[in-house]
């Protein structure tokens, strides 16, 4: 008898080792945008189910994804100085008889396509955003030694598989998560390649998104951020053939059991219509917080940038957002040094910043995208004028930012606990208004919704003491009702 179970043990083990041989890997690394890192769990989910695990370094993948953002500075280029150090841990590995696949996905690889190929033969598979659904016929067909290049915009199968993903059995998620409910752009900022690295609006249909939100929820996620390249301009079918708004699908997404924090980014100012607007009113799980970029204060860039609006246009939009939600923080973008940009114009851009004043805010330097009208454009600002105007923007910027997490001093609040941090006892959460918040509280209190004392103001964090028991006094006042619950939120 023990003889014949120590057999049987040693067999267990060898096919255990076998299969464990059998594992492939795949490490990918995601640049760029919230929807990039959506798309990344998405591009990994897909290949779970070819029996791809993830790789915890880039030296022990089978399989190597770049999801590429083509938004910053010479964006391809560096991912061709990415490829050039991978190219030495596949010769590497290879060496030791350990193949490895390499990929190029996201919106350089739908932007620079067949050059990929030619300039950078280690790579076996060039695939576009819109096509990461078929990733694993395509790494098959790569597999067989053939070079694929895969840049269709083939959105509404991407969306139908996504749809199939989200009815698969429950795994384990994140307390917070994004949502793609929209893509593409039809703006056509001169500036911006969007419209030509992800194409035209397109969005998702209700029951797609509320069917995924469900299953993220049943998953553990309480906080989703719904993702669009413009995601104000929803506009997905409903099952009756309506066409719903992004305000109404938030409305819809409220009733979720399970989903207790919503937002959405990044929003268009033309697109900010009064139903929105009235949900931040309405709805207490939707934050206080606003993504809003206006790019410049300068009537003359504005137009030539294509934005569709004036300044005073964003002010009185600002003004009716508040008028609505008192407390909601704003962000934006901005873009210094657009070409034909004059002092006056950037300092028309840094009185918009002082009448607003905003929470947080992104900004950066004009850079040309090939392209884009933009980059063609005469007129282009010098790059020393250009870097001593972002400085002094960003000075006014870091500014605002700090006087506004100021104020949050002594503030108590909801926190959602997201995470560990860096140190031991330490868990890290996001205030309502988007703010990174670190406060000593067990590992157990993760994914959950407690309130906190805000005790100190760091550079980019808040820091704050548990007050505990809060978790289920929000459940229970979410049984209350929209109106209980938005009183409450603002007691603090």
């Amino acid at each position: 008898m023990t003889s014949r179970t120590d057999s049987q043990s040693e067999v267990n083990t060898e096919e255990k080792a076998e299969a464990r041989d059998n594992t492939r890997k795949v490490f990918v690394r995601t640049y760029g945008c919230q929807m990039n890192v959506y798309d990344s769990d998405r591009m990994t989910d897909v290949l779970a189910s070819e029996g791809y695990t993830a790789a915890t370094s880039l030296e022990d993948a089978d399989l190597v994804l770049l999801n590429t953002c083509h938004i910053r500075e010479k964006a391809a280029e560096k991912v061709y100085s990415e490829l050039g150090r991978i190219r030495k841990v596949k010769e590497e590995r290879a060496k030791n008889g350990k193949p490895m696949m390499i990929g190029v996905a996201g919106c350089v690889a739908q932007a620079e396509g067949e050059e990929i190929a030619r300039r950078a033969p280690i790579v076996d598979l060039v695939v576009g955003p819109q096509s990461y659904h078929r990733l694993p016929k395509l790494l098959g067909q790569a597999a067989s030694g053939t070079k694929v290049v895969e840049t269709e915009f083939d959105i509404d199968a991407k969306f139908d598989h996504l749809s199939e993903q989200a009815a698969a059995p429950v795994r384990k998620r994140p307390p917070a998560a994004f949502l793609t409910v929209q893509e593409g752009c039809d703006k056509f900022c001169t500036f911006c390649v969007v419209p030509y690295t992800r194409g035209a609006e397109v969005s998702r249909s209700v029951s797609q998104i509320v069917t995924e939100a469900e299953q993220m929820a049943a998953a553990g996620v309480r906080e989703v951020t719904l993702l669009g390249q413009n995601v104000n301009a929803y506009h997905g079918e409903a099952e009756d053939g309506s066409v719903w708004g992004l305000g109404r699908l938030l409305r819809r997404l409220a009733e979720v059991d399970g989903l207790d924090r919503l937002r959405y980014t990044t929003s268009h100012p033309r697109d900010m219509d009064d139903d929105l607007i009235a949900a931040h009113r309405d709805l207490e799980s939707l934050m206080p917080y606003l993504h809003l970029p206006v790019q410049s204060g300068s009537d003359n860039i504005l137009k030539a940038m294509n934005r569709k609006h004036t300044r005073d246009e964003y002010f009185r939009l600002i003004d009716r957002i508040r008028d609505v939600v008192p407390n909601i923080a704003l962000s934006g973008d901005f873009i210094v040094g657009f070409p034909g940009e004059t002092d006056q114009d950037f300092e028309d851009t840094m009185d918009l910043i002082r009448r607003v004043e905003y929470g947080s805010a992104f900004s950066f330097k004009y850079s040309p995208r090939p392209g884009t009208p933009g980059a063609s454009m005469e007129a282009q600002v010098p790059e020393d004028i250009k870097s001593t105007r972002l400085a002094e923007l960003q000075a006014l910027l870091s500014d605002q930012q700090r006087a506004f997490n100021a104020s949050r001093l002594g503030m108590t609040f909801n926190v959602l606990l997201e995470k560990t941090g860096r140190q031991p006892g330490q868990l890290v959460g996001k205030s309502p208004w988007l703010q990174a918040v670190q406060l000593d509280a067990p590992e157990t209190l993760i994914g959950s919704i407690q309130a906190v004392e805000i005790v100190e103001i760091g550079a980019n964090s808040l820091f704050g003491r548990l007050i505990g028991g809060q978790d289920e006094s929000v459940q229970a006042r979410h049984k209350a009702g929209p109106k209980v619950l938005k009183e409450a939120a603002f007691d603090a």
